[in-house]
């Protein structure tokens, strides 16, 4: 049985992928993307920026999806950047008519940075944390999005 992609997002998450991780490397495969680069890539995006509580992960994640799938290569290509811009702001808004928003820190009801130490994955973290349903939000959105282009 073929898991979607948004119960491929949310499994990588809860075996210890971060936000970010867990969405791209669920599109890994499609984006000819090796396991080991995607997870290196999104790295840095978990706790909305290293812990940082901005930009969530998984939105992050969808946006480094939009760039590799359509992402303009030729620098001076305006209409080509003003276009995927206008996609990222798509995604972006359609995340946040889901959940509300697209910041780590307000999703997790959180006021700012915690440090650099990740939280340990047990049982408790996973009752309180929304992550997984945030992975499955955005892994769904970019799910629809590479559909609807294809």
């Amino acid at each position: 049985m073929c898991m979607d992609k948004k119960e491929k997002a949310v499994s990588l998450f809860k075996n210890g992928y971060g936000c970010a991780q867990a969405v791209l490397l669920a599109f890994a495969d499609e984006l000819n993307l090796d396991a080991n680069t995607a997870a290196k890539l999104a790295s840095s995006f978990g706790g909305g920026m290293g812990r940082l509580r901005e930009v969530c992960g998984a939105v992050s994640a969808m946006f480094m999806i939009a760039g590799l799938k359509y992402g303009p290569t030729d620098p001076k290509d305006h209409a080509a950047k003003t276009a995927h811009y206008a996609l990222v702001q798509q995604l972006a808004e359609k995340f946040k008519q889901e959940n509300g928003s697209i910041i780590c820190r307000e999703l997790l009801g959180l006021t700012g940075p915690q440090g650099p130490e990740p939280d340990k994955r047990t049982a408790q973290y996973y009752q309180v944390r929304p992550c997984p349903e945030k992975v499955a939000s955005a892994a769904g959105i970019v799910e629809e999005l590479l559909k609807e282009r294809s």
